[in-house]
């Protein structure tokens, strides 16, 4: 069972648990991209076992009116084992959303992993006619290049800062130059889409540029936040007319992923800490 104190950033341990949280969170507007917990797997069982999870999670989430897709991770569906087991498990995943009507998103990881991933998004977009999303990374110095290839592949980018601890050599690792980069690469994104932009961002400046880049091209967009960060702003925020979209994971493997959210940032430390002396 998931402690009250995890639980701010997990939305369960079964699809029942994460679907009755998207309810609750579709109730304020919000929309929620379901991701299971999972990563790094090196025995092609579990990857193929996930992938089974998924596309019984689709199919479920197109027999309701939840506002709710899914998000896929390279590794979990087998990227360390192969690219060929990777593009087989995705295939049957986006496949699966396509019969069900349910977007699925594939979340970007550490750079070894990026022309793979890229690979098969650009080759899924095109077969199923954009029913898929693709996280890029503003940290990487590659992004603009990989922007000018995907900027005509039909589905969606998502356009994130990056979380991965890549070297000087191929990443810009100073938060202004990575800010910097972030804001170059989404006004790319605003002039040369039409729609299909996701601001991966729980940043208020760039937040407000996308505003801002939507008023003066009038390319469409959303806004995605993690669960438990900035709550009340992804509702705010769907109040005034912006598509918000949550990221929620659920599953057993939610301790790592606790630690990670608790570590990243020093509001979610303090939480933690209140949580535990419940002041």
């Amino acid at each position: 069972m998931i402690p009250p104190i995890a639980g701010r950033f997990v939305a369960g341990e079964t699809p029942a648990a994460a679907f009755e949280h998207v309810r609750r969170t579709n109730e304020d507007g919000v929309n929620v991209i379901l991701n299971l917990l999972g990563e790094h797997y090196h025995d092609r069982a579990e990857a193929e076992t996930d992938a089974d999870a998924y596309v019984s999670l689709i199919r479920d989430i197109g027999d309701t009116d939840l506002d709710a897709c899914v998000s896929v991770k390279p590794s979990q569906l087998g990227i360390d084992i192969g690219d060929d087991v990777f593009r087989e498990n995705f295939r049957r995943v986006v496949a699966a959303g396509d019969e069900h009507g349910v977007f699925v998103w594939c979340d970007m990881e550490d750079a070894d992993t990026t022309d793979a991933t890229l690979d098969a998004f650009e080759a899924l977009a095109r077969e199923f006619d954009g029913g898929v999303g693709l996280c890029v990374q503003a940290n990487l110095r590659r992004t603009r290049g990989d922007l000018d290839r995907l900027v005509d592949v039909p589905g969606r980018i998502r356009l994130v800062k990056g979380a991965y601890d890549e070297p000087e050599s191929i990443a810009y690792t100073d938060k202004a130059d990575v800010n910097e980069a972030y804001r170059e690469d989404l006004e790319f994104l605003f002039k040369e889409r039409d729609d299909g932009i996701a601001v991966g961002s729980h940043d208020p400046a760039m937040i407000s540029l996308a505003e801002e880049l939507h008023a003066e091209h009038g390319a469409d967009y959303e806004v995605q936040m993690l669960m438990g960060v900035r709550d009340d702003e992804q509702r705010r925020l769907a109040a005034d007319g912006v598509e918000v979209w949550q990221y929620a994971p659920y599953g057993d493997r939610w301790l790592s992923y606790f630690y990670r959210r608790v570590r990243e940032r020093k509001e979610n430390a303090l939480f933690a800490v209140r949580a535990v002396l419940g002041v």
